[in-house]
Protein backbone atom coordinates (compact mmCIF):
# COMPACT_ATOMS: atom_id res chain seq x y z
CA UNK A 1 0.00 0.00 0.00
CA UNK A 2 1.08 3.35 -0.83
CA UNK A 3 1.61 6.93 1.35
CA UNK A 4 -1.41 8.07 -1.07
CA UNK A 5 -3.48 4.93 -0.44
CA UNK A 6 -2.84 5.20 3.10
CA UNK A 7 -3.89 8.72 3.35
CA UNK A 8 -7.19 7.98 1.37
CA UNK A 9 -7.89 5.42 3.86
CA UNK A 10 -7.35 7.50 6.92
CA UNK A 11 -9.70 10.13 5.40
CA UNK A 12 -12.35 7.80 4.09
CA UNK A 13 -12.46 6.48 7.89
CA UNK A 14 -12.90 9.77 9.59
CA UNK A 15 -15.08 11.18 7.01
CA UNK A 16 -17.47 8.17 7.88
CA UNK A 17 -17.06 7.90 11.23
CA UNK A 18 -17.43 12.01 12.20
CA UNK A 19 -20.01 13.11 9.56
CA UNK A 20 -20.33 16.59 10.89
CA UNK A 21 -17.33 17.11 12.13
CA UNK A 22 -15.88 20.56 11.67
CA UNK A 23 -13.12 21.76 9.01
CA UNK A 24 -11.29 23.22 12.29
CA UNK A 25 -11.10 19.40 13.51
CA UNK A 26 -10.42 17.82 9.97
CA UNK A 27 -7.69 19.90 8.65
CA UNK A 28 -6.36 19.67 11.76
CA UNK A 29 -6.38 16.30 13.40
CA UNK A 30 -5.68 15.03 9.58
CA UNK A 31 -3.14 18.05 8.55
CA UNK A 32 -5.31 17.42 5.31
CA UNK A 33 -5.55 21.67 4.56
CA UNK A 34 -1.32 21.66 4.90
CA UNK A 35 -1.03 19.04 2.22
CA UNK A 36 0.70 21.36 -0.48
CA UNK A 37 2.08 23.79 2.42
CA UNK A 38 5.83 23.74 2.82
CA UNK A 39 7.32 22.46 5.83
CA UNK A 40 8.96 25.90 6.38
CA UNK A 41 5.03 27.40 6.66
CA UNK A 42 4.09 24.13 9.02
CA UNK A 43 2.66 22.30 5.99
CA UNK A 44 3.57 18.54 4.77
CA UNK A 45 4.95 19.64 1.54
CA UNK A 46 3.66 17.41 -0.69
CA UNK A 47 2.47 17.23 -4.42
CA UNK A 48 -0.65 17.06 -6.37
CA UNK A 49 -1.29 13.69 -6.31
CA UNK A 50 -1.95 13.84 -2.45
CA UNK A 51 -4.21 16.38 -2.91
CA UNK A 52 -6.41 14.77 -5.09
CA UNK A 53 -6.36 11.72 -3.11
CA UNK A 54 -8.16 13.72 -0.50
CA UNK A 55 -10.42 15.57 -2.78
CA UNK A 56 -11.68 11.62 -4.28
CA UNK A 57 -12.50 10.76 -0.97
CA UNK A 58 -14.48 14.39 -0.26
CA UNK A 59 -16.14 14.09 -3.49
CA UNK A 60 -17.60 10.70 -2.68
CA UNK A 61 -18.45 11.52 0.77
CA UNK A 62 -20.29 14.75 -0.30
CA UNK A 63 -18.57 16.38 2.05
CA UNK A 64 -19.40 20.43 2.41
CA UNK A 65 -15.42 21.09 3.73
CA UNK A 66 -14.14 23.91 2.40
CA UNK A 67 -10.69 21.76 1.01
CA UNK A 68 -11.21 22.96 -2.90
CA UNK A 69 -10.65 26.58 -1.68
CA UNK A 70 -8.70 26.93 1.16
CA UNK A 71 -5.98 23.48 0.65
CA UNK A 72 -6.19 23.83 -3.29
CA UNK A 73 -6.78 27.33 -4.92
CA UNK A 74 -5.55 29.65 -1.73
CA UNK A 75 -2.61 27.50 -0.74
CA UNK A 76 -1.56 27.43 -4.38
CA UNK A 77 -1.97 31.72 -5.14
CA UNK A 78 0.09 32.33 -2.21
CA UNK A 79 3.14 30.19 -3.18
CA UNK A 80 2.37 30.91 -6.71
CA UNK A 81 1.91 34.70 -5.35
CA UNK A 82 5.73 34.56 -4.31
CA UNK A 83 5.31 36.76 -1.48
CA UNK A 84 7.48 35.46 1.50
CA UNK A 85 5.94 37.93 4.23
CA UNK A 86 2.42 37.06 3.24
CA UNK A 87 3.13 33.31 2.81
CA UNK A 88 4.41 33.39 6.83
CA UNK A 89 1.41 35.75 7.75
CA UNK A 90 -1.47 33.58 5.77
CA UNK A 91 -0.08 29.83 5.39
CA UNK A 92 0.09 28.57 8.91
CA UNK A 93 -3.63 29.72 10.11
CA UNK A 94 -4.78 27.90 7.01
CA UNK A 95 -2.65 24.78 7.76
CA UNK A 96 -3.90 24.60 11.40
CA UNK A 97 -7.96 24.92 10.30
CA UNK A 98 -8.13 28.16 12.12
CA UNK A 99 -8.97 30.13 9.22
CA UNK A 100 -10.99 29.47 5.81
CA UNK A 101 -10.21 31.26 2.88
CA UNK A 102 -11.74 31.98 -1.18
CA UNK A 103 -9.80 33.05 -3.92
CA UNK A 104 -11.60 35.52 -6.52
CA UNK A 105 -10.49 34.75 -9.93
CA UNK A 106 -10.17 36.84 -13.27
CA UNK A 107 -13.17 36.41 -15.32
CA UNK A 108 -14.83 35.45 -12.61
CA UNK A 109 -15.13 38.89 -10.96
CA UNK A 110 -15.47 42.35 -11.95
CA UNK A 111 -12.49 43.83 -9.91
CA UNK A 112 -10.52 47.02 -10.04
CA UNK A 113 -7.75 47.83 -7.29
CA UNK A 114 -6.55 51.69 -7.95
CA UNK A 115 -4.44 53.31 -5.44
CA UNK A 116 -4.62 50.55 -3.12
CA UNK A 117 -8.38 50.50 -2.77
CA UNK A 118 -10.37 47.31 -4.70
CA UNK A 119 -13.60 48.18 -5.72
CA UNK A 120 -16.07 45.60 -7.94
CA UNK A 121 -17.85 42.37 -7.24
CA UNK A 122 -17.61 38.76 -7.37
CA UNK A 123 -21.62 37.32 -7.94
CA UNK A 124 -20.46 33.64 -7.00
CA UNK A 125 -17.83 33.07 -4.98
CA UNK A 126 -16.72 30.10 -2.80
CA UNK A 127 -17.67 30.12 0.76
CA UNK A 128 -14.08 31.47 2.82
CA UNK A 129 -13.45 33.71 5.65
CA UNK A 130 -10.06 35.18 4.17
CA UNK A 131 -10.50 36.90 0.83
CA UNK A 132 -7.50 36.77 -1.62
CA UNK A 133 -8.07 38.28 -5.05
CA UNK A 134 -6.62 38.95 -8.48
CA UNK A 135 -6.65 42.57 -9.49
CA UNK A 136 -4.56 44.79 -11.25
CA UNK A 137 -1.35 42.20 -11.56
CA UNK A 138 -1.08 41.54 -7.93
CA UNK A 139 -2.89 38.80 -5.08
CA UNK A 140 -4.51 40.94 -2.92
CA UNK A 141 -5.94 40.01 0.92
CA UNK A 142 -9.48 42.43 1.54
CA UNK A 143 -12.23 42.24 3.61
CA UNK A 144 -15.34 42.38 1.84
CA UNK A 145 -17.89 45.56 1.98
CA UNK A 146 -20.57 43.41 1.79
CA UNK A 147 -21.28 39.45 2.14
CA UNK A 148 -24.02 37.63 0.81
CA UNK A 149 -24.76 33.67 1.08
CA UNK A 150 -26.90 31.58 -1.61
CA UNK A 151 -29.33 29.32 -0.39
CA UNK A 152 -28.40 26.98 -3.74
CA UNK A 153 -29.35 23.67 -4.95
CA UNK A 154 -26.06 21.91 -3.78
CA UNK A 155 -26.31 22.72 -0.36
CA UNK A 156 -23.12 20.87 0.05
CA UNK A 157 -21.20 23.40 -1.60
CA UNK A 158 -21.94 26.88 -0.43
CA UNK A 159 -21.62 29.86 -2.27
CA UNK A 160 -21.76 33.93 -1.53
CA UNK A 161 -21.77 37.24 -3.50
CA UNK A 162 -19.07 39.28 -2.19
CA UNK A 163 -19.04 42.88 -2.96
CA UNK A 164 -16.32 45.44 -2.44
CA UNK A 165 -16.20 49.61 -2.10
CA UNK A 166 -12.83 51.02 -2.55
CA UNK A 167 -11.92 48.77 0.15
CA UNK A 168 -8.26 48.51 1.58
CA UNK A 169 -6.04 45.49 0.25
CA UNK A 170 -2.69 44.10 1.84
CA UNK A 171 -0.40 42.51 -0.77
CA UNK A 172 -0.39 39.03 -0.78
CA UNK A 173 2.02 38.09 -4.12
CA UNK A 174 2.46 38.70 -7.74
CA UNK A 175 -0.61 37.76 -9.54
CA UNK A 176 1.19 36.45 -12.70
CA UNK A 177 0.36 32.94 -12.26
CA UNK A 178 -3.25 32.81 -11.42
CA UNK A 179 -3.86 30.71 -14.68
CA UNK A 180 -2.20 27.91 -13.00
CA UNK A 181 -3.84 28.31 -9.72
CA UNK A 182 -6.97 27.86 -11.47
CA UNK A 183 -5.68 24.66 -13.59
CA UNK A 184 -5.13 23.42 -9.99
CA UNK A 185 -8.40 23.98 -8.72
CA UNK A 186 -9.85 22.20 -12.35
CA UNK A 187 -7.76 19.26 -11.56
CA UNK A 188 -8.60 19.17 -7.87
CA UNK A 189 -12.30 18.98 -8.64
CA UNK A 190 -12.11 16.77 -11.33
CA UNK A 191 -10.78 14.69 -8.32
CA UNK A 192 -13.86 15.36 -6.16
CA UNK A 193 -15.85 14.41 -9.15
CA UNK A 194 -14.23 11.19 -9.64
CA UNK A 195 -15.05 10.56 -6.16
CA UNK A 196 -18.70 11.07 -6.69
CA UNK A 197 -19.11 9.06 -9.55
CA UNK A 198 -17.47 5.96 -8.81
CA UNK A 199 -19.61 6.20 -5.16
CA UNK A 200 -22.63 6.25 -7.86
CA UNK A 201 -21.65 3.84 -9.19
CA UNK A 202 -21.39 1.83 -6.52
CA UNK A 203 -24.30 2.94 -4.85
CA UNK A 204 -26.07 1.56 -8.21
CA UNK A 205 -24.46 -1.72 -8.21
CA UNK A 206 -25.83 -2.79 -4.84
CA UNK A 207 -29.04 -1.46 -5.43
CA UNK A 208 -28.87 -3.10 -8.72
CA UNK A 209 -27.65 -6.81 -6.57
CA UNK A 210 -30.35 -6.24 -3.92
CA UNK A 211 -33.42 -5.13 -5.67
CA UNK A 212 -35.62 -8.53 -7.03
CA UNK A 213 -38.33 -8.28 -9.94
CA UNK A 214 -39.35 -11.79 -11.17
CA UNK A 215 -37.41 -13.66 -8.70
CA UNK A 216 -34.51 -12.17 -9.97
CA UNK A 217 -31.63 -9.59 -8.90
CA UNK A 218 -32.48 -6.78 -11.60
CA UNK A 219 -28.81 -6.55 -12.17
CA UNK A 220 -28.94 -9.97 -13.80
CA UNK A 221 -30.85 -8.32 -16.65
CA UNK A 222 -29.11 -7.26 -19.72
CA UNK A 223 -29.85 -3.74 -19.71
CA UNK A 224 -28.81 -3.10 -16.11
CA UNK A 225 -25.38 -4.96 -16.74
CA UNK A 226 -24.78 -3.02 -20.40
CA UNK A 227 -26.21 0.12 -18.13
CA UNK A 228 -24.09 -0.51 -14.98
CA UNK A 229 -20.58 -1.65 -17.59
CA UNK A 230 -20.67 1.46 -19.42
CA UNK A 231 -20.97 3.29 -15.94
CA UNK A 232 -17.50 1.46 -15.02
CA UNK A 233 -16.05 2.44 -18.21
CA UNK A 234 -17.28 6.15 -17.85
CA UNK A 235 -15.76 6.31 -14.32
CA UNK A 236 -12.38 4.72 -14.90
CA UNK A 237 -11.89 6.64 -18.29
CA UNK A 238 -12.45 9.71 -15.40
CA UNK A 239 -10.23 8.51 -13.16
CA UNK A 240 -7.72 8.31 -15.17
CA UNK A 241 -8.08 11.87 -16.58
CA UNK A 242 -8.02 13.10 -13.30
CA UNK A 243 -4.43 11.06 -12.70
CA UNK A 244 -3.17 12.96 -15.12
CA UNK A 245 -3.99 16.33 -14.27
CA UNK A 246 -2.34 15.52 -10.59
CA UNK A 247 0.55 14.76 -12.30
CA UNK A 248 0.70 17.12 -15.63
CA UNK A 249 4.18 18.63 -15.28
CA UNK A 250 4.75 21.34 -18.25
CA UNK A 251 1.11 20.57 -19.40
CA UNK A 252 -0.86 21.42 -16.46
CA UNK A 253 -3.35 23.45 -18.81
CA UNK A 254 -3.75 20.92 -21.50
CA UNK A 255 -4.72 17.78 -18.64
CA UNK A 256 -6.96 20.41 -16.41
CA UNK A 257 -9.07 21.04 -19.59
CA UNK A 258 -9.37 17.34 -20.81
CA UNK A 259 -10.18 16.58 -16.62
CA UNK A 260 -12.09 19.80 -16.52
CA UNK A 261 -14.48 18.76 -19.68
CA UNK A 262 -14.49 14.81 -19.13
CA UNK A 263 -15.16 14.39 -15.24
CA UNK A 264 -17.48 16.89 -15.34
CA UNK A 265 -19.54 15.09 -17.93
CA UNK A 266 -18.82 11.50 -16.42
CA UNK A 267 -20.08 12.79 -12.69
CA UNK A 268 -23.30 14.13 -14.92
CA UNK A 269 -23.71 10.73 -16.21
CA UNK A 270 -23.09 8.66 -13.64
CA UNK A 271 -25.55 10.66 -11.48
CA UNK A 272 -28.29 10.27 -13.75
CA UNK A 273 -28.10 6.56 -14.26
CA UNK A 274 -27.83 6.28 -10.61
CA UNK A 275 -30.88 7.55 -10.27
CA UNK A 276 -32.26 5.38 -13.30
CA UNK A 277 -30.89 2.33 -11.39
CA UNK A 278 -32.81 2.79 -8.69
CA UNK A 279 -36.39 3.87 -10.24
CA UNK A 280 -38.64 5.74 -7.86
CA UNK A 281 -36.68 5.65 -4.73
CA UNK A 282 -33.91 7.34 -6.41
CA UNK A 283 -35.89 10.96 -6.60
CA UNK A 284 -37.01 10.92 -3.34
CA UNK A 285 -35.66 13.03 -0.48
CA UNK A 286 -35.00 10.37 1.69
CA UNK A 287 -32.30 8.58 -0.72
CA UNK A 288 -28.87 10.20 -1.09
CA UNK A 289 -29.30 9.85 -5.41
CA UNK A 290 -30.67 13.18 -5.67
CA UNK A 291 -27.85 14.97 -4.17
CA UNK A 292 -25.39 13.84 -5.84
CA UNK A 293 -27.01 14.66 -8.70
CA UNK A 294 -27.36 18.11 -7.59
CA UNK A 295 -23.44 18.19 -6.36
CA UNK A 296 -22.83 17.02 -10.09
CA UNK A 297 -24.76 19.51 -11.91
CA UNK A 298 -23.38 22.67 -9.54
CA UNK A 299 -19.59 20.85 -10.10
CA UNK A 300 -20.00 21.19 -14.13
CA UNK A 301 -20.26 25.17 -13.89
CA UNK A 302 -17.84 25.90 -11.16
CA UNK A 303 -14.77 26.38 -13.38
CA UNK A 304 -16.91 26.62 -16.31
CA UNK A 305 -19.12 24.07 -18.32
CA UNK A 306 -17.32 21.32 -20.42
CA UNK A 307 -17.57 23.24 -23.57
CA UNK A 308 -15.29 25.95 -21.88
CA UNK A 309 -12.75 23.32 -21.20
CA UNK A 310 -12.95 22.06 -24.90
CA UNK A 311 -12.65 25.01 -26.62
CA UNK A 312 -9.75 25.89 -24.38
CA UNK A 313 -8.77 22.85 -25.17
CA UNK A 314 -8.64 23.09 -29.00
CA UNK A 315 -6.87 26.04 -28.72
CA UNK A 316 -4.12 24.40 -26.83
CA UNK A 317 -3.76 21.43 -29.36
CA UNK A 318 -4.72 21.94 -32.94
Amino acid sequence: MTVTDELRDVVRSFLSGHPGAPWAAFAGELGVAGLAVPEEYGGAGCGAREVAAVAEELGRALSPHPFLQTAVLAVEALRAGGDDAAMARLLPALVSGEVTATVLLPGEAELHLRDGLLTGSAPYALEGELVLAYAGGLLVEAAPTRRVPYRTMDESRPLAGLSFDRVPVRPAGSGAAWQRVRDLGIAALAAEQVGGAARCLEMATGHARSRHQFGRPIGSFQAIKHKLADLLLLVESARSAALAAAEPGDELATYAAIAGSYCSEAYLAAAGENIQVHGGIGVTWEHPAHRYFKRATSDAQLFGPPRAHRVRLEARVL
